[in-house]
């Protein structure tokens, strides 16, 4: 998925590396306030005030410790409780009471322990289920394409997701290197089906269809047979049959960027085609647009999930002004900046799935390689 050193935060699932610090804290915090507790009893007045009080222990350790360590965390506290009541001469029958009753949290809390032992291994199931689809549907792309500089970034709107609607997948053919960025309707399971299908689609005409047009066919006809009458795929499939020459197919998608130099190009489309799965409704065509890529250009395709993102003031991301102030030689460097500061207009969290994708051709000061001087060389210098 993402092609730098911060790909595999996105690409794989995220741990929770911000708590660390915290966590070794927590297995014994229970037995901190037990402790607590029972040096409170001993300064105070003595009495049978402060025995329940030690449920307390065994309750928090069902959420920070596994069933034993909640029965010992209960254990000590019935002994320190039943130490405490004997030292202040508490009658039988009342302290009987207060144990009975803190041997019982203990229990339901063990009890709870267990349980939330067993979904969390189920989410972890699930997890590395999720993590296994996302690397078969959004399969990670090489640094090099080709002849492109390629980076991606994705980032699924909700924290624990791994793959959400938006798709895109670039894969080297016959006929030059093709690729597509697009964005499915609707949220959930349904939309990474579609996202499946689309996908799956593509990468076969990819390899079988000469006409870049045939291609964005197939995936229509499918989606065709496929989808109901309100779904619809948004998408943009480019390719790089010949040198310098770059097509562009937008299906009702954002435009993608250009960057020649210093300047940024919305690459608008000549004719306006709606998304996929919508034409027969429509009535409309897609177009193949021809573009001039040089060595050195870039484009950047992105998902409605970056341009849409808001931040506290309602404004939306100006991804063309952040995308002409970090624009670099190296595409990582560039999408990286580009997510970074995504997630800082957003006030750190997307509302939206967002895909990144950048290519570049290197320049030929980018290729040229340094070599050794030979001795002719050197004897000339």
């Amino acid at each position: 998925m993402i092609q730098d050193p911060h790909h595999g935060r996105d690409h794989r699932p995220r741990r929770l590396v911000a708590a660390a610090p915290v966590l070794p804290i927590l297995p014994i915090l229970p037995v901190l306030i037990v402790s607590a507790l029972v040096l409170a009893a001993l300064l105070g007045e003595p009495g049978m005030t402060w025995v329940p009080l030690l449920a307390t222990g065994p309750a928090l350790a069902a959420t920070t410790n596994g069933p034993r360590g909640v029965l010992c965390v209960g254990l000590l506290a019935a002994a320190l409780g039943a130490a405490l009541g004997i030292r202040d001469g508490a009658p039988g029958g009342d302290l009987a009471v207060a144990l009975a009753a803190l041997l019982a949290v203990t229990l339901a809390s063990g009890l709870a322990s267990a349980l939330r032992g067993r979904r969390e291994r189920v989410l972890a199931a699930v997890r590395s289920v999720a993590e296994a689809a996302q690397h078969a549907l959004l399969q990670p792309v090489p640094a090099t394409v080709g002849p492109f500089q390629v980076a991606v970034r994705y980032s699924a709107a909700a924290a624990e997701a791994r793959i959400g609607g938006d798709l895109y997948a670039l894969v080297s053919t016959p006929h030059g290197v093709r690729l597509i960025v697009g964005d499915v309707r609707g949220k959930g399971l349904p939309a990474v089906g579609t996202a499946a299908l689309v996908l799956g689609v593509f990468r076969e005409a990819a390899y079988d269809e000469p006409d870049l047009l045939a291609v964005v066919a197939r995936i229509e006809r499918s989606l065709a047979r496929n989808l109901g009458s309100d779904d619809f795929v948004t998408a943009v499939v480019a390719g790089y049959p010949r040198e310098g020459q770059l097509e562009v197919v937008n299906c009702g998608h954002a435009p993608p960027l250009l960057v020649r130099d210093t300047d940024v190009v919305a690459v608008e489309p000549d004719r306006p085609a709606p998304p996929l799965g919508l034409r027969t409704l429509a009535g409309e065509t897609p177009a193949l647009q021809v573009l001039p890529f040089a060595d050195g250009d870039q484009l950047l395709l992105y998902t409605d999930g970056v341009t849409e993102a808001r931040n506290h003031d309602r404004e939306f991301y100006p991804l063309a002004d952040g995308l002409a102030r970090h624009t670099s030689d190296e595409p990582v460097r560039t999408v990286t900046a580009l997510h970074d500061e995504l997630l800082t207009h957003v006030g750190g969290r997307l509302h939206d799935d967002a895909a990144l994708l950048l290519l570049r051709i290197p320049a030929a000061a980018d290729t040229a390689v340094t070599r050794p001087a030979s001795d002719a060389e050197r004897i000339g210098s």
